[in-house]
């Protein structure tokens, strides 16, 4: 499953891959199969990225277009 929103939301930041890997303490290799949808991304991971975004889970996820948690 692709989660464009993660990819979306860390562009809007200016970040790079590399540097959203470095906060999940991850490869950046691992981050970009979340955002292409080859790697299932891990709870805790849409939990950091949620809390490091502030914005809700849900809304990463794609579930909701209410940024808000």
């Amino acid at each position: 499953m692709r989660y464009p929103r993660i990819r979306d939301i860390r562009e809007d930041k200016d970040l790079t891959q590399k540097d959203v890997a470095h906060i999940l303490n991850v490869a950046q290799r691992t981050y970009s199969g979340y955002e292409s949808g080859t790697r299932n991304i891990p709870i805790q991971a849409v939990i950091k990225l949620a809390r490091y975004y502030g914005v809700s889970m849900d809304y990463l996820l794609g579930l909701t277009d209410k940024k808000t948690p």
